[in-house]
């Protein structure tokens, strides 16, 4: 674990210990403390991975914020939370901030167990505003005056509980503030109707100075009543002129845009909105990855990034392939040769690889922005009509989808095809980003199809076979980074549905291995033999459903089934054996190998896999200890 101390901070970090040094500095000192900050982003980040342009861009606000609110009193809330490295900083964490993402130092987002000046835990987009407005509403049931302020995205707009908060602020609360961090991206660039919008909108400083001043000179004259039928005519007629009538019309007090790196205006805007008497919205406009030339030059690279040589932002390249990689390259092979093959991403075709996709059929694919739900109900109208959705999310937010994928893919019979990136591990992301349980949340569902493939050619196959389902929904699930090295086949195969693939046969223990963890498998089987027991290894395929035959003759054969899965064990791929061996009257002996119940912190994936004995040494040691002759 890599580990700092304040003799790395530069000077004025060095003397923030609290969000009252911030306050206590002089407002010619904020460029340099801006200055500073940017420096040990890019130094730190460089070598930890991390966050870097969401974080660079919010610099100048970050520090506003903690000059005009007091947290941990005054609530500050980060949508996703990526960008709360500059929070970290000035809350307490600037002497372990080189610890960022590592196992057992702090993490890379928001972390209420961490810091009590971390108001909401997070990690996914969507939930600050929703999130605030609660512990607005109950600031005000106890008759509180703190400030509750959520800084959203112009990315996480286009999320579904974004938008259903924005709906309910003004029946909520009267004191609230919402900062609208503009910066054109989410990870890839934003799109949508909202998008657009906010591009439109201007600055109206002036307004809002000249609405409040004109209310006070005619209550002035002629009383409150006036008052309120003038600024009706205001708003009407400022509505014909500028586009602000869609905040307006929720009931909130509309400032900016605003230029978010200039700290002094920023303060000044903010102190306002704080006074104001309704919930206001702060428009800034930042850049993502202001201060350092390769970020702001590609925001979508260094959006979440590895290790980088800070003088060009160059990063190392592996020889092979990624399974996102050969997700992408495979899905527009198929799609060359079906023209009824359409692909669907939520704001990440970079992540997900689907830009190898858009770049070679842009009019059959669709990023629908940050809105799990409805891509996946969008995916199931294109079904209906004969096409063949291809919906690639990340497993930690197809966790959205569920609802979508029971109640309108599985109980429609709509072959809409569900593709979860990430699935496993996303080590240094942490638990919000883990892809630990998708299995147990999908596998209840009737008629649905579930597979992960043992390595990169084989997810060609599997992605070739999902392609001739048409009668059911199908999902499969691969991991995040490095496949297994293998060559990609030329042609894919059609595998048959629910039928396991034999790789070795044995006597005394079974491995029943699911997807990449056939390569541990392997391992296992290999230091079992050595030590005289004699292995048999089956990559399962398939979850739902189960290859029921082999599964049962391997009860009657082997002493001891072993299943291991890049997944929880608790309603898993593991426990589906056993219930399949209870229904059929088998006692056969199964362990099963898995991730514990539990939220797995962040840390590299070794470090992780050591620590909960999913190591190859380690599960080699649980089966001898498990095994009886």
């Amino acid at each position: 674990m890599t580990t700092s101390h304040s003799s790395d901070l530069t000077p004025l970090l060095q003397g923030i210990k609290s969000p009252a040094d911030v306050k206590a500095l002089q407002p010619e000192q904020l460029p340099e403390l801006a200055e500073e900050v940017r420096r040990l982003l890019i130094n730190t980040l460089s070598e930890t991975g991390g966050h870097l342009a969401p974080n660079l861009g919010i610099v100048e606000l970050s520090i506003a914020l903690h000059r005009v609110f007091s947290t941990p009193r005054d609530k500050i809330l980060f949508d996703v939370s990526h960008q709360c490295y500059i929070h970290k900083l000035f809350t307490g964490r600037a002497e372990r901030f080189q610890t960022i993402r590592q196992f057992g130092g702090i993490s890379g987002f928001c972390k209420r167990s961490e810091s009590e000046h971390d108001a909401y835990g997070a990690g996914h987009a969507g939930t600050a505003l929703s999130a605030a407005l609660g512990m607005a509403a109950a600031r005000d049931l106890a008759g509180d005056d703190y400030h509750v302020v959520a800084v959203v995205g112009d990315g996480a707009f286009t999320c579904g509980t974004t938008l259903e908060g924005l709906n309910s602020i003004s029946t909520t609360t009267r004191k609230f503030t919402l900062i609208l961090n503009d910066n054109e991206w989410s990870i890839d660039k934003n799109v949508g109707a909202l998008s657009n919008y906010f591009a439109k909108l201007q600055e109206t400083d002036t307004y809002a100075w000249l609405r409040s001043r004109t209310k006070q000179i005619i209550e002035n004259i002629a009383g409150q009543n006036a008052s309120k039928q003038v600024a009706r005519l205001v708003r009407a007629a400022h509505g014909l002129i500028t586009p602000l009538s869609f905040f307006q019309e929720l009931g909130l007090s509309y400032y900016g845009p605003v230029d978010g790196h200039d700290t002094a205006r920023l303060e000044k805007l903010l102190r306002i909105a704080a006074r104001h008497g309704s919930p206001s919205i702060i428009h800034v406009i930042t850049e993502k990855g202001c201060g350092y030339q390769p970020a702001a030059c590609n925001p979508t690279k260094f959006h979440g990034i590895g290790q980088y040589n800070i003088c060009d932002g160059s990063t190392a390249k592996g020889d092979t392939l990624t399974y996102s990689e050969a997700f992408g390259k495979s899905l527009t092979a198929l799609a060359a040769d079906d023209p009824a093959i359409t692909a669907i991403t939520a704001a990440m075709p970079s992540g997900t690889k689907l830009d190898i996709f858009r770049n070679q059929f842009p009019k059959r694919f669709f990023d629908v922005g940050i809105a799990e739900e409805h891509a996946a109900l969008f995916a199931c109208g294109l079904a209906t009509q004969g096409l063949k959705p291809y919906l690639a999310v990340y497993s930690t937010f197809m966790q959205r989808c569920v609802d979508m994928i029971q109640h309108d893919a599985a109980l429609q019979k709509l072959p809409v095809r569900f593709c979860m990136d990430r699935a496993g591990l996303s080590p240094e992301d942490g638990p919000t980003h883990h892809g630990l349980y998708d299995i147990a949340m999908l596998r209840a569902i009737p008629y649905l199809i579930l597979m992960q493939p043992k390595d990169e050619a084989e997810l060609y196959h599997m992605l070739y076979t999902m392609n001739g389902i048409n009668d059911t929904p199908s999902a499969i699930r691969y991991p995040r980074g490095a496949g297994e090295g293998v060559s990609m086949p030329a042609t894919p195969q059609l595998l048959p549905i629910g039928k396991a693939e034999t790789i070795k046969e044995g006597q005394d223990v079974l491995l029943l291995a699911l997807g990449n963890m056939n390569g541990i498998a392997r391992c296992v089987s290999q230091t079992l033999q050595k030590r005289g027991i004699s292995c048999g290894h089956i990559n399962a395929r398939f979850i739902c459903p189960l290859d029921k035959e082999t599964i049962l003759r391997a009860a009657d054969s082997y002493k001891l089934i072993v299943t291991l899965e890049d997944h929880t064990i608790v309603g898993g791929f593991g426990s589906a054996v056993m219930e399949l061996l209870n229904e059929n009257n088998r006692r056969t002996h199964v362990l099963r190998i898995g991730w514990p119940n539990n939220f797995i912190e962040h840390g590299s994936e070794c470090l992780l896999r050591e620590k909960y004995g999913l190591t190859a040494a380690a599960i080699s040691e649980t089966i001898c200890a498990h095994y009886r002759p």
